[in-house]
């Protein structure tokens, strides 16, 4: 079986393009090429999230809420995303709520989340999120 190159994979954020034509041009790219909108950052980051790229995430997560560091639950496997919404706000703040979903030892998970965004110095920022039901 032949294992597609990385670049040439399906993006996991579900676009149904290439992972280098889509999240992966946010990930490898050079600073200047940045998310255009807060849908298009927090797609990046659930792909980020499934390619366990930490750097990329703590780049991307606001300096007021950013944790020093993150781990990555071993053996969790993302299963999708789905994209429920996105509210863009006049004042450089915007919100998507998402669900993905994620398996581990077996059990099937759902993360239901509206999470929230900032636009500063050209960059959107993923600043936090509320969770829904469990």
């Amino acid at each position: 079986m032949t294992v597609p190159a990385p670049d040439s994979r399906p993006c996991p954020c579900g676009s149904a393009q290439v992972l280098a034509a889509c999240c992966g041009r946010y990930h490898a790219g050079p600073l200047h090429l940045q998310a255009p909108d807060a849908e298009a950052l927090m797609r990046s980051r659930y792909s980020a999230f499934v390619l366990e790229d930490a750097d990329y995430l703590l780049q991307t997560w606001h300096p007021r809420t950013r944790p020093a560091q993150l781990d990555f639950e071993p053996g969790l496997r993302w299963l999708g995303l789905q994209v429920r919404r996105h509210l863009p706000g006049p004042d450089g703040r915007a919100e998507v709520e998402f669900v993905a979903r994620s398996k581990l030892g077996g059990r099937a998970h759902r993360l239901h989340e509206t999470s929230r965004f900032v636009h500063e110095g050209g960059r959107w920022f993923y600043v936090d999120g509320t969770l829904h039901g469990a």
